[in-house]
């Protein structure tokens, strides 16, 4: 007997991804692992065949490799290879049966998206504090984590790790994403317009910082997630950064690794 297919609707800032699998132990593993996220009610706007290479089968440790070719995006990682075409927005993915190969693909996915809408994932925290987002940039060890960690019960947590930026009219919203740190735990499926970045820097004391544009623009590109060997796309990332600095508040946060770090932001 066939198996039945099943598609797994994966909506990240408000961009529904379809997952097909006819794989049922997989397609459970992704709708817990998504569960907050998960969508069945919207039209994907990208749609992927998810193949499932067998157990045992090897896989490398090359870098991923993300490029256009005869009309297609292809994604090239040891681990995982996928493709979609870029007029019907389908394709395909070939990986073992876990998730973090889907987790990969959609970082991917919604960078290249994003590129085209004045937005980014950045490698940064992110939550809301009175209807108001704040994102807290900085790579591996700058304090993403430990300022989530103390976050106050009012604050709504959108991401430890990985957050999500799109221009939105005049202004930014950040949203949750599913892309856990060290937490552990996705954030909240939910957002709110970005009031300020941070860049993270552990000192003894809290502190706000403003920082020249120049600056600004330059530590903001020196976080965020692309992947794409495209020139044009490049150029936009660029431009966005500029555009976003001169639109939010960029400021350097110094802070020591207790509650007095939540007191200096807002």
């Amino acid at each position: 007997m066939l198996n039945r297919t099943e598609t797994i609707v994966v909506e990240i800032g408000g961009l529904p991804v379809g997952l097909r699998t006819d794989a049922p132990d997989f397609a459970r593993l992704l709708s817990q692992h998504y569960s907050e996220f998960v969508n069945p009610a919207a039209t994907p706007a990208f749609e992927f065949r998810v193949e499932l290479l067998p157990p045992g089968v090897p896989t490398g440790d090359e870098d991923v490799r993300v490029r256009q070719l005869n009309g297609s995006w292809m994604v090239e990682r040891g681990d995982f290879h996928a493709q979609w075409n870029l007029a019907n927005r389908r394709g395909w993915v070939r990986q073992s049966a876990s998730p973090y190969g889907i987790d990969s693909l959609l970082r991917i996915l919604h960078t290249v998206a994003l590129a085209s809408e004045s937005g980014f994932l950045v490698h940064a925290a992110s939550a809301i504090r009175n209807s108001r987002a704040y994102v807290f940039a900085g790579r591996s060890g700058a304090g993403k984590t430990t300022l989530a960690r103390l976050a106050p019960p009012d604050v709504t947590l959108l991401s430890d790790e990985i957050s999500y930026v799109r221009r939105v009219d005049d202004g930014y919203v950040a949203f949750g994403t599913p892309f856990a740190g060290e937490l552990t735990q996705p954030g909240e499926n939910t957002s709110a317009p970005l009031a300020a970045l941070y860049l993270l820097e552990q000192g003894p004391a809290a502190r706000v910082e403003p920082l020249p544009e120049a600056e600004a623009v330059r530590r903001l590109l020196q976080n965020i997630l692309f992947f794409a060997e495209d020139a044009a796309l490049v150029e936009k990332v660029f431009e966005t950064a500029c555009e976003f600095t001169r639109r939010v508040p960029v400021a350097r946060l110094v802070f020591p690794p207790d509650a007095r770090a939540w007191e200096a932001i807002g």
